[in-house]
C-alpha cells in the first residue's frame, strides 16, 4: 500500500518536473529530513534550476495500476539510465520491479513524451554507466554500500 505522504510528495515534484521543463527545485534540509524524494543540492548542477528530472510511466508489478515516478537520470545516446538506489535501502525500489515486470514505459523528459521500452544494463555497459554516475553524484557509491547489493541500472530505449 502507498504511503499519503509519498503520494503528495510524488504529486508535487510530478507538477514542479512538467512546469519546469524537466526541473524540480532543490529540497531544504528540512524537507529532505522529512522525506522528500529529492535529494539536497548536488554539487554539478545549477542550484537555481534544480534537479533534472524524468517521469516514468509504469504499471504496477502486482496491481495493474498506472505509476508514475520522478527519476533521477543520465542521458546514454538518445536513451537515459535510471539507478535503483532506493536510497541505499537494501530492497529494490518498486519502480524497478514493476520495469523489469512490464518494461514497456512511457518516459517524460523536458518537454517530450515518448514511448521507451526498459532493459537491465549489465556487464561492462553496466560498469561505464554507473562509474560515469558516481562521478557526477558520489551519494550514490554510498547508496550501494549502505544497500549491501549492486545497484541495478536500468537503460530506458526509445520505443520507433
Amino acid at each position: 500500500m502507498s504511503d499519503p505522504d509519498t503520494n503528495s510528495w510524488n504529486d508535487r515534484i510530478i507538477a514542479e518536473v512538467r512546469a519546469n521543463a524537466g526541473y524540480a527545485a532543490w529540497s531544504s534540509d528540512e524537507e529532505f529530513a522529512a522525506g522528500r524524494p529529492v535529494p539536497p543540492w548536488v554539487p554539478g548542477f545549477d542550484e537555481r534550476q534544480g534537479m533534472p528530472l524524468i517521469l516514468v510511466h509504469h504499471t504496477g508489478a502486482r496491481t495493474g495500476r498506472k505509476r508514475i515516478s520522478p527519476l533521477f537520470y543520465q542521458p546514454v545516446g538518445d536513451n537515459w539510465a535510471v539507478f535503483a538506489t532506493h536510497g541505499g535501502s537494501p530492497h529494490h525500489p518498486a519502480w524497478y520491479r514493476n520495469l523489469m515486470a512490464s518494461p514497456q514505459v512511457t518516459v517524460e523528459v523536458g518537454t517530450e513524451t515518448v514511448p521507451a521500452v526498459a532493459r537491465l544494463a549489465q556487464g561492462a555497459e553496466r560498469e561505464r554507466i554507473w562509474a560515469k554516475e558516481i562521478a557526477l553524484v558520489p551519494k550514490f557509491a554510498e547508496f550501494e554500500a549502505a544497500a549491501g547489493r549492486q545497484i541495478p541500472v536500468v537503460v530506458l530505449e526509445r520505443a520507433n
